[in-house]
């Protein structure tokens, strides 16, 4: 079993499929990661991405550009993380009830506008995807990885330290990180905690979304129930085990795909079809569990996360 994995993972198929399989957790884990910095806990995210999903694949499909698909998926994403940032900034209700609320509110909607739009498909009308990237392949070493990958995920590993910066390096991502753990602090600072949180959740609410529509726009060519199959709440798990920091976040979600894409390759081997294949779909959120379980304890959380502010309130 040792020499079979050993030859997977030495394989560039592998690696082209394990940042293929990451590049919608990276889109979901930064959006996840910045509504936990301004203090918000999105659980909507699941439904988010399927909403970004339909969205993005319909705009291509009723004759828009990919990137326009693109872009009305991550507005579609920036209006519903405005719906949830009204319920849990400025009325205070609760993140984790409006959260799940509007996973299934985006999942129901995006599913009624398909069935209203084809209502008599059995099979899901095909679009033409995002090109592979082939002319990065003379590149050493990532090339063939990185070539046969589409602009999105191009785009996911570069909004990974364009984040930090803006985190770590910017007024803008000071006052994000001041209303996640001293919002009392940030007012007194001339910040307004509610257009701050309420602005880094409708960010990052777009980030999932064009997750989503990674799914339908690069990673298949068509839009079906289910697609989204529970990466959202990967995602935030991703955060804890990243300690909510971006870099950490891109090396979870790489973690997680190489567990997804080792687990389909060793199935075909012959140790792996001696193993019911039930139990290798379950190694990769095994292992994740472990490895959040291992990382969480030493987590250092935002403050202020999921907890409502009232302006002048101590």
């Amino acid at each position: 079993m040792l020499a079979d994995l050993f030859a997977i993972i030495t394989a560039d198929s592998f690696w082209i499929a394990t940042l293929r399989i990451a590049t919608p957790l990276i889109f979901g884990v930064l959006g996840v990661l910045l509504c936990e910095r301004a203090g918000v806990l999105n659980l909507g995210i699941e439904g988010i991405m399927v909403a970004g999903a339909f969205a993005g694949w319909f705009t291509v499909y009723a004759g828009g550009d990919l990137w326009a698909g693109v872009l009305v998926a991550a507005a579609v994403g920036a209006a519903i993380g405005l719906l949830h940032g009204f319920l849990t900034v400025p009325l205070g209700l609760s993140q984790h009830v409006s959260g799940l609320g509007i996973t299934l509110l985006a999942t129901s909607l995006a599913y009624y506008a398909y069935r209203v739009s084809f209502p008599k498909l059995t099979e899901p009308p095909r679009i033409t995807p995002f090109a592979e990237m082939h002319w990065i392949d003379p590149l050493p070493v990532i090339g063939p990885v990185l070539g046969a990958q589409t602009p999105l995920t191009l785009l996911a590993l570069l909004l990974v330290p364009l984040i930090a910066w803006v985190l770590y390096r910017t007024p803008l991502g000071l006052a994000i990180r001041m209303v996640g753990e001293q919002p009392a602090a940030a007012e007194g600072a001339g910040i307004s905690v509610n257009v701050t949180r309420i602005g880094a959740v409708m960010a990052g609410s777009a980030l999932m979304a064009v997750g989503g529509a990674f799914l339908t726009l690069a990673a298949f060519n068509a839009f079906f129930f289910n697609m989204v199959n529970g990466r959202g709440w990967i995602c935030v798990a991703l955060v804890v085990f990243a300690s909510w920091r971006p870099g950490k976040a891109l090396v979870g979600a790489l973690l997680f795909a190489a567990f997804d894409a080792a687990q389909l390759r060793l199935q075909q081997t012959g140790t792996g079809q001696l193993v019911p294949y039930q139990l290798w779909l379950m190694v990769p959120y095994l292992l994740s569990i472990v490895a959040l379980v291992l990382v969480a304890r030493k987590a250092a959380y935002p403050q202020a996360l999921m907890k409502p502010y009232r302006k002048g309130e101590r």
